[in-house]
């Protein structure tokens, strides 16, 4: 318990698992925050292997048999599960977030994987080598950005930390792991802004790393930041020509959703579910919302709130 003030609302849960001599409850005399209630944790804690899971997550009964297996080798630092919404049926929001995380996991993930390196080990979700965190505390608990505590961004950070030491990281898509997503757009864009600022922070060291990690690697990184740069040029190309010109810029409009479609079609293919073929109606919050915000990001990386509260 990082020290949170809502201590109350949870004394039910402390009393429940108190009896159970498997559990074993740390209550921290002041609100800390997440990153240092996971070292307090990781500090007491005696086993090779250090699971992860964040507190509105749920975990298939087989978790930990699929993702043991990945730790057996010793040069591997951390794995992480395939992430899916449990609340995904709520609103036409959720269903995209869902799909989103299938993208994030099953291509960009598992394609990391394939080259020894996924770049961050998802908080819901991530198991550890306990000796290789112990080693990686103090540079994990002192990360600072123009001076003040960087206090968001942490299982990023973390990954990179992991390779930076040397460790390979994994991607189990048979490790299922469910968490409740955002299902209304202010909640959603907020933690967007949060992942954005700490995604920037952690941009410098991840460049740093590339070339000790394969030119895949390279290629996927460069390509995930230049890819939305690149499209928001295009935007306001399009936009100025229709500003400047009164004609719709149908060469752009094409382009992006000739790229839309082809991309939602080989997901349903590959998925087996035509339900990614509405995947294309992201492409509108990519652009109109999810642009401008990676831009007021960038302005404002010393912003720490948490956000969400």
């Amino acid at each position: 318990d990082d020290g949170s003030r809502n201590r109350e609302a949870v004394k039910s849960v402390h009393v429940s698992f108190a009896r159970n001599p498997r559990v074993n409850i740390i209550l921290l005399p002041q609100n800390v925050g997440k990153r240092k209630a996971q070292i307090a944790a990781i500090r007491r804690s005696s086993g090779d292997l250090v699971l992860n899971v964040d507190s509105d997550t749920i975990l298939a009964p087989d978790v930990i048999a699929k993702l043991v297996p990945k730790m057996q080798d010793p040069m591997v630092g951390a794995a992480m599960g395939q992430l899916t919404a449990s609340n995904r049926s709520d609103t036409w929001l959720t269903r995209l977030i869902d799909m989103e995380y299938w993208l994030a996991c099953n291509e960009e993930r598992a394609a990391q994987a394939h080259f020894g390196a996924v770049m961050c080990c998802c908080g819901p979700c991530a198991m550890y080598r306990r000796s290789a965190l112990l080693s990686l505390l103090d540079q994990y608990e002192s990360q600072f950005f123009r001076g003040k505590p960087s206090d968001f961004g942490e299982d990023r950070h973390l990954t990179i930390l992991m390779l930076k030491a040397g460790f390979r990281t994994e991607y189990v898509p048979g490790a299922i792991a469910a968490t409740v997503v955002p299902d209304k757009l202010g909640p959603y864009l907020r933690q967007q802004l949060r992942w954005a600022r700490g995604t920037f922070r952690d941009t410098l060291l991840g460049l740093r790393l590339l070339p000790s990690l394969d030119r895949y690697l390279t290629l996927d990184v460069v390509g995930q930041n230049l890819g939305p740069l690149l499209l928001a040029l295009s935007v306001l190309t399009g936009l100025a020509e229709l500003a400047l010109t009164a004609t719709v810029p149908w060469w752009t409009v094409l382009m992006i959703v000739s790229m839309t479609f082809i991309r939602c079609t080989v997901v349903a293919f590959r998925a087996r579910q035509l339900r990614f073929l509405g995947f294309s109606l992201h492409t509108f919050i990519n652009i109109f919302l999810l642009l401008p915000l990676k831009a007021y990001a960038l302005c404002t990386l010393t912003n720490s709130e948490w956000l969400s509260r």
